[in-house]
């Protein structure tokens, strides 16, 4: 397969990263080094890291520049390949077979094939990104199938025969690395490792996302999310709860709340497990004055 080397006039990870933050996404160098290589080589993109990171961001942005409809299969426990690829519409087949009386009638028509997520791929991979959310909440079997997907992006359908994409779509796989991944299909994909974003980068996520925030109340939550992070918490706040709580916090500033009172008011948007908030109570408003000051 030859290398595409421009995709929609991206010639380079750096372009990347600037379309992305016009995309409202800041990427570091290795999510846009990756992201790059897996558009142009036409290979699926594989992010792992913590709950909130922003690796389902990551696609959705990617899935912006480019122009093209985001096609999100969440994955779970359980999931099989009819919830992933299509299913007959049968009461509607069965009602096309009652109206047809003694005339033939064709039940497998595009007009009774609900497609799913990988289908609909398959079917306009120019005009769609597949993000294939969270596979290790999936068991292997449903692994298994997926492998065999990426390996030349087709199905079968007994009752059509073999689809097959024109071209190989955009596919991004997620992982909060429940559990690990089977070798083969890390083999097929590029892969990323998305940490916490440092400090300075988490600030201008805020302020990209909450125009209201001002720096230093994007400092402040910022060094305190890192705090809460440092801690053996649950469910560790992501980068999403962080823009959150400043959001809320510069409310209730506004509303009169002095700052460290606005925080500790707000600490529901970041801490949103009871046995966290237990753990963090003897400590937290000693932090938060810290922090404010």
């Amino acid at each position: 397969m030859p290398i595409q080397r421009s995709i929609v006039g991206i010639d380079s990870p750096g372009a990347l990263t600037q379309a992305l933050s016009a995309a409202q996404y800041i990427a570091g160098d290795e999510l846009a080094t990756a992201a790059y290589l897996a558009l142009a080589l036409g290979k699926p993109l594989l992010l792992e890291g913590a709950p909130g990171v922003g690796k389902t961001e990551a696609a959705k942005a990617i899935s912006a520049i480019l122009g093209r409809q985001l096609v999100r299969l969440q994955c779970y426990e359980g999931i099989d390949s009819a919830a992933a690829l299509y299913e007959w519409n049968y009461p509607r087949q069965m009602l096309a077979i009652r109206q047809a009386g003694e005339n033939y009638v064709n039940i497998y028509g595009d007009e009774f094939l609900m497609s799913r997520p990988m289908l609909e791929a398959l079917r306009d991979p120019g005009g769609t990104v597949l993000l294939i959310d969270e596979i290790d909440r999936a068991d292997h079997e449903f692994e298994a199938f997926l492998l065999e997907f990426l390996s030349d992006f087709s199905i079968s359908i007994p009752e059509r025969g073999t689809m097959r994409a024109t071209e190989h779509p955009v596919v991004v796989l997620t992982s909060n690395r429940t559990r690990e991944l089977h070798e083969a299909l890390r083999r097929r994909c590029v892969y990323c490792w998305i940490g916490y974003p440092d400090p300075e980068r988490e600030a201008q996520i805020v302020m990209m996302r909450a125009s209201a925030v001002a720096r230093d109340t994007a400092t402040r939550v910022v060094a305190a999310v890192n705090r809460l992070r440092a801690e053996p918490l649950a469910k560790p706040p992501g980068v999403a709860e962080t823009v959150e709580w400043a959001e809320a916090a510069t409310l209730l500033h506004e509303q009169g709340a002095t700052w460290p009172v606005a925080f500790r008011r707000a600490i529901g948007v970041a801490l949103k497990d009871q046995d966290d908030i237990a753990f963090m109570s003897g400590q937290i408003d000693a932090m938060l004055e810290e922090v404010a000051a």
